[in-house]
């Protein structure tokens, strides 16, 4: 069994309690107009292009016939990328000498992560940390979840799954056992205010929060605020959040809009929000 994930991050220290490694799976069932992962909201392997870091060394075109190298310098034809989706790893982005070329998605098996996840583990120890998976949306890709998280606790690891709820219940169930609190995203309470701000409506969202709080799950709540978009929304999230009963702590996150390159190297619609 394989996942897909486009990052690992170590010595995180905003993805749960004490000092973490925090495991980035791609593909998510919302699209937040102030997302900041751009790519981890689709499940195909993409490649960022930072124009202002080419040095059209011309290394890249000698791999791949999407870029070509002009007296104008190195041109990348997307339509000719299916960003290596075949393929193990990216062909282009190891020769690139300028560090242009970024490449998001790579399909790892538990056996391929667990080596790395474990190297932390004093830090781990010392602070009160562990692993977090993170996304996108992580429980798009439950089994694989669930494969790790197992093989962690079996370590002794503490576990955090960050998840904006919006999957079946029965993903959530794979991998309640060996979760150890779940960074749970409540981003509005009025229906049309999360349909305007992510895509879809949040009833399944909200009876999945309900559900954790009912089986006694630990729930740290994560309100990612925006001026102008869901600020309206909080004192109707605190409600909400005064009727359950597991809740270890409520975050409000501050937004900011510093991910505009990261959509213009992938060549992706840009709505993040100004920031204040």
């Amino acid at each position: 069994m394989t996942g897909r994930i486009f990052d690992i991050k170590h010595f995180a220290v905003h993805d749960g309690d004490g000092i973490r490694t925090t495991v980035f799976f791609k593909g998510c069932p919302l699209k937040c107009l102030w997302c900041h992962n751009p790519e981890g909201l689709t499940r195909p392997k993409q490649l960022a292009y930072y124009e202002h870091k080419c040095i059209s060394c011309g290394e890249c075109a000698t791999a791949c016939p999407a870029h070509i190298i002009s007296e104008n310098g190195h041109i990348f034809d997307r339509t000719k990328c299916d960003g290596c989706e075949q393929k193990e790893v990216c062909l282009c982005e190891p020769l690139c000498l300028g560090g242009a070329l970024k490449h998001y998605g790579r399909d790892v098996t538990v056996d391929d992560l667990m080596p790395e996840l474990l190297a932390d583990v004093d830090f781990y120890k010392n602070s009160g940390g562990g692993v977090t998976l993170s996304g996108g949306e992580c429980l798009l890709q439950a089994d694989f979840c669930a494969e790790l998280l197992k093989s962690l606790k079996a370590q002794g690891i503490n576990t955090a799954v960050d998840t904006c709820g919006c999957v079946p219940r029965a993903s959530i169930e794979k991998v309640l056992p060996y979760t150890d609190v779940f960074l749970f995203d409540v981003k509005a309470i009025d229906g049309d205010v999360h349909k305007r701000c992510t895509g879809v409506d949040n009833a399944l969202i909200l009876e999945n929060l309900c559900f954790l709080d009912s089986v006694g799950a630990k729930n740290e709540i994560r309100i990612p605020v925006v001026p102008g978009y869901n600020n309206g929304e909080l004192p109707k999230i605190y409600e909400f959040l005064s009727k359950l009963k597991n809740i270890t702590a409520v975050k409000e996150l501050k937004y900011h809009n510093l991910a505009g390159s990261k959509y213009e190297a992938l060549k992706m619609e840009n709505n993040l929000p100004k920031s204040t």
